[in-house]
């Protein structure tokens, strides 16, 4: 991708401002730092470039000590799994993210992808698997569930949001079976209660759709729903799949980022507005919190960095 000036000197700037990880030994014993990993739309069985990407990812994980993984939906292609028992949990999870730094809790949304197969049968997964989490189609993971007092996690189910009124994917699920009734007014309703209720210093929602996208376009639907409730409620990083690339944008007080990258690239990304960084290439997202500074860098499928940048909480 040919970056403009203004792209390639935020780029820059990003670089520079990226602070160090604290090592793995302060990480994994300091309850006032907490580092994790983030990727989605990754489940192809090893095929394209997940097993690759997955390798890079746990060398990463060990480096920093990461907590725990945020899977940011599309988890199995092309449509899901269709029981707990089905052979892509261990073709395209068990068996690809085999890494001792990956064998901590994965906090997973549902995508779009996910709901043309069983979806409740990731919610299900979560009472049989050691590390898998998904206790519901959205849920929270309160700050004390991840051993520190840093953060408050929110999951939410965005495809009921958006592919409402979405007739290929309503086809698509139809096609599969499994088009499924949806209360989203509930959910905003919950999401709204849950955010209001948080004290953490650091609110950070995960969903498979991305609000602001410089590949798929904005999410109307999210704009109006999701997005005033981020900014409402002090909503620091929201984290999202869905474009299958590496995107950074910075919008009103919110940084979003799209880690959608965990098996393959695909089409073309764009700067839009608030875009700090946007690259269509395999890869994941690394993550370091303390009580004053978020860290976010960017790594490929090598193990590359290829973009780091930190915020401070109340910026």
């Amino acid at each position: 991708m040919s970056l403009s000036p203004v792209h390639r000197r935020r780029l820059l700037q990003g670089l520079a401002v990226g602070a160090a990880w604290p090592t793995a030994a302060v990480a994994a014993t300091d309850h006032e730092a907490l580092n994790f990993v983030a990727l989605g739309d990754w489940g192809r069985k090893g095929q394209r470039s997940q097993g690759v990407v997955a390798e890079a990812m746990g060398a990463a994980a060990a480096e920093i000590a990461s907590r725990f993984v945020i899977s940011a939906g599309d988890n199995f292609y092309p449509a899901g799994v269709q029981s707990v028992a089905d052979p892509h949990w261990r073709g395209s999870f068990e068996d690809v993210y085999t890494a001792k730094a990956l064998q901590t809790p994965w906090y997973a949304a549902l995508g779009n992808h996910d709901y043309r197969g069983v979806a409740q049968a990731q919610v299900d997964y979560t009472r049989l698997s050691p590390r898998w989490r998904m206790p519901s189609r959205y849920y929270k993971v309160a700050a004390q569930a991840l051993w520190a007092n840093l953060l408050d996690l929110f999951v939410i189910d965005t495809s009921p949001l958006v592919d409402r009124g979405n007739y290929d994917e309503m086809l698509q699920q139809l096609a599969h079976g499994h088009l499924e009734a949806h209360d989203g007014a509930r959910q905003i309703a919950w999401l709204k209660s849950e955010l209001r209720r948080s004290t953490a210093p650091w609110k950070v929602v995960v969903g498979h759709h991305p609000i602001y996208s410089g590949d798929h376009g904005d999410s109307a639907a999210l704009v109006a729903q999701v997005a005033p409730l981020l900014e409402a409620y002090g909503v620091q990083v929201y984290i999202n799949g869905h474009d299958h690339n590496l995107q950074h944008i910075r919008r009103g007080r919110v940084d979003y980022v799209c880690t959608g990258a965990g098996a393959d690239a695909a089409g073309s990304v764009a700067p839009v507005e608030g875009t700090r960084y946007c690259l269509s290439r395999p890869g994941f997202a690394m993550f370091g919190l303390d009580h004053e500074t978020l860290r976010l860098e960017f790594r490929d499928l090598t193990g590359r960095t290829l973009y780091q940048a930190r915020r401070p909480r109340a910026d």
